[in-house]
């Protein structure tokens, strides 16, 4: 889809986590500055830096935590892209599993991330510039169904 002045957001290289011989190699997330954002992000919140689980594929994303007592807020890394969001649970795969970003979520923004809220990822497709989806990417849309900029961008494909 081309940008008709009525979509919100444009979908670059590397957004699907997903890529041809033909597109060039992916651009890849610094994960060392997204352990440190996190750890920064765990300190402002007052609790403490859970694990961090590396992308591996099929995944398009890298997981963190920041533990507060009881509670765990799930914090997604993009791996390719310095998108970070948040979501209510650790999966493999994210369609509408997304929460609003915390207050401390600053630190991530502070690191040179953007922080994506809920709403935004929630975005209908028909509602974001597609038009650098390669068909192998379209391909991977229709066959799981995704519908939503949030399902495109963190996904696990294969």
């Amino acid at each position: 889809m081309a940008d008709d002045g009525n979509t919100i957001f444009t979908l670059p290289h590397g957004a699907s986590g997903f890529s041809t011989r033909a597109a060039g190699p992916l651009p890849v997330t610094d994960t060392r500055a997204f352990r440190r954002a996190l750890f920064t992000a765990a300190r402002a919140a007052g609790g403490e830096a859970g694990e961090v689980e590396r992308q591996t594929y099929p995944l398009s994303f890298h997981t963190g935590a920041v533990v507060l007592r009881e509670d765990e807020h799930v914090v997604l890394c993009h791996a390719h892209l310095p998108w970070i969001a948040f979501a209510t649970e650790r999966r493999n795969w994210y369609t509408e599993q997304f929460g609003d970003p915390p207050p401390w979520a600053s630190a991530f923004a502070e690191a040179g991330f953007d922080v994506l809220g809920r709403e935004h990822l929630l975005t209908p497709l028909a509602e974001v510039d597609t038009s650098f989806l390669s068909r192998a990417e379209w391909y991977n849309v229709r066959t799981y169904g995704v519908d939503t900029l949030g399902g495109v961008l963190f996904n696990a494909w294969a």
